[in-house]
């Protein structure tokens, strides 16, 4: 599976959020690790948490393995190669982070592994978020990347699951476009917050890496 931008930017995105918040994260869940980047990103600017990785298909948790050990985070990040629908943890966890695949009922690919990744036949938004409220602690955070075209979909969804937004970062890939990704920070309905929007783009007018992106960036990629 491709390291996509957007995906590396949520990375990010959570790092700083965790780190900037001060949040309190001793253990994390990522729902639908692929091959690791999101936990790999967190584990980096986060030395104390303990983070339990969840993927369904087998090549993509073979493959996070093989990144993960060769990474200096071998030590806090541990791959399970399962279905997060039938898996019992025996801890709530003070972050839950997921890319969840983005497409229900849409177009699929020939490609089973793709179809895995991309389409939610295996789980659903709605099936996510029940396993969210199951698994985050009474005073966890969660984190989503959504395509934007789910945005109204997605604020419904977390109402009705008694779910809080915290933030929302809408994204565009530069300042002439649309947004086209949504990042939702969340939590647990143990109180009304008012949610906090931002947006960012990816490029500027010359077609390079706005300052924001850089700054969230630059401990991630070589060269920036």
């Amino acid at each position: 599976m491709k390291v996509t931008t957007d995906a590396c930017l949520f990375g990010a995105w959570i790092a700083e959020e965790v780190k900037s918040q001060k949040l309190k994260v001793k253990s994390v869940l990522d729902i639908g690790a692929g091959t690791g980047l999101l936990s790999l990103m967190v584990a980096q600017k986060n030395s104390e948490m303990k983070i339990d990785a969840i993927e369904i298909d087998n090549e993509a948790a073979e493959q996070a393995k093989t990144n993960i050990e060769s990474s200096p985070w071998k030590e806090q990040i541990n791959i399970l190669q399962d279905d997060i629908k039938g898996f019992s943890f025996e801890k709530d966890f003070d972050l839950i982070i997921s890319n969840p695949p983005f497409y229900e009922n849409e177009i699929r690919s020939a490609t089973d592994s793709k179809n895995v990744a991309h389409h939610s036949e295996n789980l659903t938004l709605k099936e996510l978020l029940v396993i969210i409220k199951d698994n985050l602690s009474k005073t966890g955070s969660f984190f989503l990347l959504l395509p934007y075209k789910r945005n109204e979909e997605i604020k419904k969804l977390l109402k009705d699951h008694e779910l809080s937004i915290l933030k929302i970062l809408f994204v565009r890939q530069s300042i002439k476009h649309d947004y086209f990704r949504v990042f939702i920070k969340g939590s647990l309905n143990a109180k009304e917050k008012e949610t906090e929007f931002n947006e960012m783009s990816i490029y500027d007018n010359n077609q390079k890496y706005t300052e924001e992106f850089v700054r969230l960036l630059k401990d991630f990629y070589l060269h920036l």
